[in-house]
């Protein structure tokens, strides 16, 4: 019995060293794989067309960061199966720093939406930061007799089944801001999901959709073109760019609110010191004066945090997009 425990202490006791060897030396290369980075082009995916809101702001990180390191950082769009097909690519590629995945809102969507998808979207993907967030808006057609949120509210109310809402589609932003608005105040509306929000504003322009809770960079051109008219943002506070307009929820449905958000994401394993490269460069660009006020003509405000602030955000966006899901009595394909 004592030479057994003789025997346990002296391979703990070679054991520790090991550890402490292997990761020092793991952290030691990573480190000094961070020091020659980059040394080659990066690969940005964007999963979905070139032209929206992903897509651009895609393109003004990789052009400041190719300015920034004399390396190209080449915005490879890829769309198709909701978002899936890119996020994939990036899920399944060499963590070496090499390639990364434009992060939007849908990504916590998806698991609710998918019975099976082929990548983990938590486990298979290393967070460096979230990068700009927007509050949608509540507009109404012109001729639609209401004034704020609490006068559609009690219009939908008088009238159940009437009104319709348009959306980008189901399981988009639009689609969830919709139901949850609809929930949150207990009204029967009808949804007309659209193949993105262009061509819905142009039938709520058209009268042929009686109200949106569409994304800032949609709405923005036909309520300032007075085709549509906006009651409310749905953010926690006003926003930026209709700093006139209330929120939902100080406009007649305490609670509400309902942000769309971007960020970037490697595959799972890279090393943390090249995250670390990524999160800072990322930080510096977006908070830049101009890059701001860029970015919020199109209604998106910059916004940054560390990677671990990221990866717990999208965690509790999969269960607050899993409730809206439910709640809506949407079956996931």
């Amino acid at each position: 019995m004592r030479s057994t425990q003789r025997c346990k202490r002296t391979k703990r006791a070679l054991i520790t060293p090991i550890a402490v060897f292997l990761g020092c030396t793991l952290s030691a290369s990573g480190v000094a794989h961070a020091q020659g980075y980059p040394s080659k082009p990066i690969r940005f995916v964007v999963q979905s067309p070139p032209g929206g809101g992903s897509d651009l702001l895609a393109r003004l990180l990789a052009r400041e960061l190719g300015e920034a390191w004399g390396q190209l950082v080449v915005v490879d769009n890829r769309p198709g199966a909701g978002g899936n097909i890119g996020t994939s690519i990036v899920a399944h590629a060499p963590p070496d720093g090499y390639t990364l995945l434009l992060v939007p809102t849908t990504h916590a969507i998806s698991p609710s939406f998918y019975k099976k998808l082929p990548y983990d979207p938590v486990n298979d993907f290393a967070p460096v930061g979230q990068i700009a967030t927007s509050p949608n808006v509540v507009v109404v057609h012109p001729s639609l007799p209401v004034r704020s949120v609490a006068e559609l509210v009690a219009l939908a109310k008088k009238r159940p089944r009437e009104l319709a809402y348009g959306s980008a589609g189901t399981g988009q932003t639009t689609h969830l801001s919709g139901e949850l608005f609809r929930s949150m105040a207990g009204i029967e509306v009808l949804h007309v999901p659209y193949k993105g929000s262009g061509p819905a504003e142009l039938d709520l322009a058209g009268g042929q959709l009686h109200f949106m809770v569409d994304t800032m960079p949609a709405a923005l051109p036909n309520v300032r073109s007075g085709k549509t008219r906006a009651l409310a943002t749905t953010g926690s506070r006003r926003a930026a760019m209709l700093p006139e307009l209330p929120t939902v929820a100080e406009s007649g449905l305490p609670g509400y609110e309902f942000t769309s958000w971007w960020g970037v994401s490697a595959p799972a394993g890279t090393a943390e010191p090249i995250i670390a490269i990524w999160n800072r460069e990322i930080g510096r660009i977006m908070a830049q004066s101009n890059i701001k006020a860029l970015v919020l003509t199109q209604g998106v405000e910059s916004r940054t945090g560390s990677p671990r602030e990221f990866s717990e955000y999208i965690r509790s966006q999969i269960g607050f997009f899993a409730k809206i899901v439910a709640s809506a009595g949407i079956k996931p394909e």
